[in-house]
């Protein structure tokens, strides 16, 4: 499992180590992990020209360090000082004793550089960058050179994944002793490029701010059918949506929950032909739901329309109960918060807003934030979809990120199909929290699979699932 760990926790790591380690020691750990990052990316390092954006503090430092060591192995290595009179002191010695040179002339050389170092603002900056550095930002982009972030991007805050303001946009990330949210959350990861951790001994907590599973993660999460299980001991799920003018939602819905690991799917409301014709496998009934024979768990929403009265019948249920699409608008705070069995609820960025009655834009910008109020406010799991998704439960756990999926999931009815999908998990017996994170999981790399760089529909990434599961367990 891949974990990040807030600024203040990861401070707090390196003053502990430090005080066990000569003095400057963990600063050149952090450095000879960057230089060596740097020069496998450069290929051969001598007679490459190299340009460091260095701001104040140790961030700057270890870019200084770094340059210095790339400068002792023949490339040509110049320094814009965006804070002269703060710059790290040793590191420019280091520098400057090696071969390297402040620059004269940050236009030209930012222009003729293969590859730009961002060192310009560590791990506790906040809001954008000021002027003069988001020019040079700019300056890099444009060059063409490879641009590596020195711990993250700077501009983007480390504990949020915000983006306030102008923002370095790195082709590759450097971070140092353990990944920060912000390198894997967006809007900021969308700025990291490829992430490498170095490994410099911190002593860390054991449970992080954030978690993202791995392919072991997932595959020891799955449910697998033991000698004597039948179709109920794996667990049957209820679809609870679709409506006459929506009936492709509950197909999709049932198409996500049939691969899901449950051993029934349970049908009900009025788009039963059109499942049947599909999945003659699913059972079927009028409803209402609480009529319709026993289950583990229910999904109720995709598709729903105004059917305020399904959403009502099945929240009422002591199963745990999925909440997507329509039945996050129909479902009532209270009731959510009054329950006794486990609620998860789906929303992607609007339908989130709606929920907390704030603008989407305020969602997209700071998606952990959201997620977190969310969970708590409802007191429900929350799996928070969009260009990473989040799973969040209250109580101040740590928050799930996706690591897997495509751009091409961006579209009509692929919700329908992870609703399903994540419904067939709890209803197989796993928590919310480890239902939503591995049918994201599971959802996303399906995707990915059956895009393969082209477009997908939300029945390809339906049919995609079974080869993300054998991926999955194959590790």
């Amino acid at each position: 499992m891949r974990t990040a760990f807030g600024v203040e926790t990861v401070r707090a790591a390196e003053r502990e180590l430090m005080a066990r380690l000569p003095e400057g020691a963990l600063m050149q750990r952090a450095a000879a992990g960057l230089a060596a990052a740097c020069a496998e990316l450069l290929g051969k390092v001598y007679g490459s020209r190299v340009v460091l954006l260095v701001g104040s503090g140790d961030n700057g430092g270890d870019a200084l360090y770094a340059g210095a060591r790339l400068a002792r192995r023949g490339a040509g290595v110049a320094v814009v000082l965006l804070a002269p009179e703060r710059t790290h002191a040793g590191g420019l010695r280091a520098l400057r004793a090696a071969g390297g040179r402040v620059s004269a002339a940050p236009e030209r050389d930012i222009a003729g550089a293969r590859l730009v170092l961002d060192g310009i603002v560590g791990i506790g900056g906040r809001g954008g960058l000021r002027p003069e550095a988001a020019r040079l930002a700019g300056l890099a982009a444009a060059s063409g050179a490879f641009v590596v972030a020195v711990d993250l991007p700077s501009g983007v805050e480390a504990d949020t994944g915000e983006v306030r303001g102008p923002a370095v946009r790195a082709d590759a990330t450097v971070t140092f002793g353990a990944y920060k949210p912000g390198l894997l959350v967006d809007p900021a990861q969308e700025r990291t490029g490829a992430v490498r951790l170095i490994d410099i001994g911190l002593d860390l907590p054991a449970t992080a701010d954030l978690e993202a599973l791995q392919y072991a993660d997932v595959a020891a999460l799955l449910p697998v059918p033991g000698a004597g299980s039948d179709k109920y001991r794996r667990g049957v799920v209820g679809i609870a949506a679709g409506s006459a003018r929506y009936p492709g939602a509950a197909v999709l819905a049932v198409a996500g929950a049939l691969r899901g690991g449950a051993g029934a799917v349970r049908y009900v409301g009025p788009a039963a032909d059109a499942v049947i014709d599909r999945y003659p496998e699913t059972l079927v009934h009028a409803g209402p739901p609480s009529k319709a024979g026993r289950v583990q768990a229910w999904v109720v929403g995709p598709g729903l329309g105004d059917d305020a009265e399904r959403v009502r019948d099945v929240l009422a249920a002591d199963v745990p109960v999925l909440v997507d699409a329509d039945g996050l608008r129909l479902a009532d705070r209270a009731t959510v918060r009054a329950r006794t069995a486990p609620t998860l609820l789906t929303p992607h960025a609007g339908e989130a807003a709606a929920l907390l009655g704030v603008d989407r834009a305020e969602v997209e910008a700071a998606r952990l934030a959201s997620v977190r109020r969310l969970a708590e406010a409802y007191g429900a799991t929350v799996l928070l979809k969009g260009s990473t998704t989040l799973v969040a439960a209250p109580g101040g756990r740590p928050v799930r990120v996706n690591p897997t999926g495509t751009s091409w999931l961006a579209t009509a009815g692929s919700g329908d199909v992870l609703s399903g999908l994540a419904g067939s998990l709890l209803a197989a017996g796993l928590s919310p929290v480890d239902a939503a994170s591995a049918a994201a999981f599971l959802h996303g790399l399906a995707a990915r699979l059956a895009a393969r760089g082209a477009p997908v529909g939300a029945q390809d990434v339906a049919e995609g699932v079974r080869g993300a599961w054998r991926e999955v367990v194959a590790g």
